[in-house]
């Protein structure tokens, strides 16, 4: 029997209680395997947003360290060179290549120490070790990139402005990503105006960059995530699983197993999958269970896992009350990765 052989079959996610350790949750902080080859050079930017080029050149100079040459003349005073700030932040909509570019950085830049994670991840690191713990074990890196920068609530505020304000302290870089601007992190979700000097104190670490474009994810859709009748998703599991370990579960029963796991360990839930096979899909009404189930969507996007549903269509999961909230752009980003998901070609059926 050959070792794909053996993995192979159908395994249900309710049944995994996974555990990480603090180590582990450190050790993991590296760039998703979609970006393990992730560089400037394989970025293809769009010549219709010139903003795409501009924040390529500006992150490659502040990778290296180098600064843009100015010429003046003989006796011309030489310009004042602003002060650079110890991060950057990209901030644009979806899709258009963000990750891409942070992964660049981490790639590119010569460190020693350097680590790259979701912002959820990092929270959890804090969750998982303590504080101090933490600051400890990442003070002095030279490097640590943020995928998707959010402030959901005023705990996450507070943990996050400390730490880094602590690492830039003691000379770590940030490089960042969001859809939101940094001066705007918190808004429609809390009392931001309590968190103003917070969250300012913050932003001042960050240059930020606009990137515009088109989600590419939207690019070769149709629009919609696809959803298979019960009989082709039987068949389509069936055909998967004789050659690979596929998951099979209940809609429900994944968003009721995602409140008894903490989000930092939704990716040990899929280890080891080739397809997710979620049934029965239905609209979200509540908020803690949309958040949860944005947070499993994001693990599994990075993972690259291609899912088969069954039941209302993915793209159509969070309602419209949810989409005109303050989480709208949270919501925004798992539709586009759900729709790509839900189109993303499966593993060869052996």
């Amino acid at each position: 029997m050959t070792d794909q052989a053996a993995s192979a079959g159908v395994v249900h996610l309710i049944d995994r209680q996974p555990q990480m350790t603090g180590t582990e949750l450190l050790g993991g902080l590296v760039p998703p395997p979609q970006f393990d080859g992730a560089t400037f050079e394989s970025y293809r930017s769009d010549p219709v947003y010139p903003s795409q080029e501009e924040a390529k050149q500006q992150l490659v100079a502040f990778s290296t360290g180098a600064q843009p040459v100015k010429r003046g003349g003989l006796f011309r005073r030489a310009p004042k060179v602003p002060e650079t700030k110890p991060g950057v932040y990209l901030d644009g909509g979806f899709g258009v290549g963000k990750t891409h570019l942070l992964a660049s950085i981490y790639h590119a830049m010569p460190a020693r120490r350097k680590y790259f994670g979701s912002f959820i991840e990092y929270t959890a690191l804090v969750g998982a070790l303590g504080y101090r713990n933490t600051v400890d074990l990442l003070r002095g890196s030279d490097l640590l990139c943020i995928d998707e920068f959010e402030l959901d609530d005023p705990g996450d505020t507070m943990v996050m402005t400390r730490l880094l304000g602590e690492l830039v302290g003691s000379g770590t870089r940030l490089a960042a990503t969001s859809n939101t601007p940094p001066n705007a992190l918190g808004e429609g979700r809390f009392a931001a105006q309590d968190f103003l000097r917070e969250i300012h104190a913050m932003a001042d670490s960050f240059e930020t960059i606009r990137i515009d474009g088109v989600d590419f994810r939207q690019r070769a859709l149709d629009g919609h995530a696809v959803s298979l009748t019960p009989e082709q998703y039987s068949a389509e599991l069936a055909a998967l699983s004789a050659s690979h370990r596929v998951s099979d579960d209940a809609f429900d029963e994944i968003v009721k197993h995602l409140a008894q796991v903490h989000p930092s360990r939704y990716i040990r839930l899929i280890d080891g999958l080739a397809a997710l096979g979620i049934r029965d899909v239905r609209q979200l009404t509540d908020q803690s269970e949309a958040l949860r189930f944005v947070a499993f969507v994001d693990r599994a996007y990075d993972a690259q896992i291609p899912i088969l549903a069954t039941g209302r269509p993915l793209d159509e999961v969070f309602s419209e009350e949810m989409l005109g909230g303050g989480y709208r752009k949270k919501y925004l980003r798992a539709i586009s990765r759900l729709n790509a998901l839900s189109h993303a070609e499966r593993p060869e059926a052996g």
